[in-house]
């Protein structure tokens, strides 16, 4: 996989949207995308409430405007990369983006199950997709977000097309944006407090097992540079949602793109454990580096090795956060 040079393209760019527009080769890996992420927009409140339209209709409030949609839409066909908030809600898709970032031919583990059945459409940070494919789904309503605007006028011939503007970094901010155009909030605080819940608890089995005091740090080694995990993904679970504690020297994230740092960066990170997320041939030339040998948590086999696909993405889907909850107090428990 070209990773290197993928990362190139969307370090250029300024966004968590993992864009990688008018990509040719559907199976070209573009996972580097979300590390600076391109095309997420920063206010979803754009989606605002349903109002009464017709009946067995609603008027929702996208960022385009006024949109009339079926009150139960049953044959939707989401492209905006969130198919697993959708689920959250209720609905079941027929169509979807949400395909591994490395492998747009295949579902994400994480998402195997909720997707199942599910016609894969692309990757959802491609700005265009195949519109014939969508129509032969024969839709009652399209998602889309604003990485796909340029398809809105196609998309709306076929079916209702409501577009969401993402939130950069706050994924439970899309998950109440997408309830509320659908009026299904109560169901969303539901599932967000439950999680909420399970995050703290999972924590507090890490901290019982390794210490209160304990540092984690995870990054994704690619081409020889490494994007650490703050403020986003695999990071924000470990520290938002669970509750661990930063190591000294972590590079601070102030903005949607990951911090980038050398071998010397990492030896600055004073961690106690790490997660490693790359493929095997990044992690091949990590493991064969001396800086990285020398680190403490290296020489103490404080480390956990993972795949690129799916670890990358997970922790930017809701579902693929719930499920890492349980697995991170496996992989330190495992050590």
């Amino acid at each position: 996989m070209k990773m290197n040079s993928i990362f190139k393209k969307f370090i250029l760019a300024c966004g968590i949207a993992l864009t990688l527009a008018g990509c040719s080769n559907a199976n070209t890996n573009t996972a580097s995308d979300l590390a600076t992420g391109t095309g997420s927009g920063n206010d979803p409140e754009e989606a605002v409430a349903p109002t009464a339209a017709v009946p067995g209709t609603v008027t929702v409030t996208d960022v385009k405007g006024d949109v009339e949609i079926l009150a139960n839409p049953e044959r939707i066909v989401d492209i905006s990369g969130n198919s697993d908030i959708l689920s959250i809600l209720g609905y079941k898709v027929i169509g979807t983006a949400n395909s591994d970032a490395y492998d747009y031919t295949k579902f994400p583990a994480y998402l195997e199950d909720t997707l199942q059945g599910a016609t894969i459409l692309g990757y959802s940070m491609q700005d265009t997709m195949d519109v014939e494919a969508i129509m032969n789904l024969n839709p009652d309503l399209i998602i889309i977000s604003t990485v796909q605007e340029k398809m809105y006028e196609q998309l709306s011939g076929i079916a209702p097309t409501v577009m969401i503007q993402l939130e950069a970094l706050n994924w439970k901010e899309d998950v109440k944006a997408f309830a509320k155009v659908f009026n299904k909030e109560d169901a969303a605080e539901a599932w967000l407090e439950d999680y909420e819940q399970k995050a703290a608890e999972a924590g507090e089995k890490v901290k019982e097992a390794l210490g209160e005091d304990t540092t984690y740090l995870s990054f994704l080694a690619s081409g020889g540079q490494f994007y650490v995990f703050d403020g986003a993904g695999f990071g924000s679970v470990l520290y938002e949602d669970m509750g661990l504690s930063k190591p000294e020297g972590m590079p601070e994230q102030s903005d949607i793109s990951l911090p980038v740092v050398t071998y010397e960066g990492l030896a600055a990170i004073k961690a106690d454990y790490i997660f490693v997320i790359a493929t095997d041939e990044d992690l091949q030339v990590l493991e064969g580096n001396g800086v990285w040998k020398s680190l403490p948590a290296v020489q103490k086999g404080q480390v956990v090795n993972l795949p690129s696909s799916p670890y990358f993405v997970q922790g930017y889907s809701s579902i693929g956060r719930l499920l890492l909850l349980d697995e991170i107090v496996e992989m330190v428990n495992e050590k």
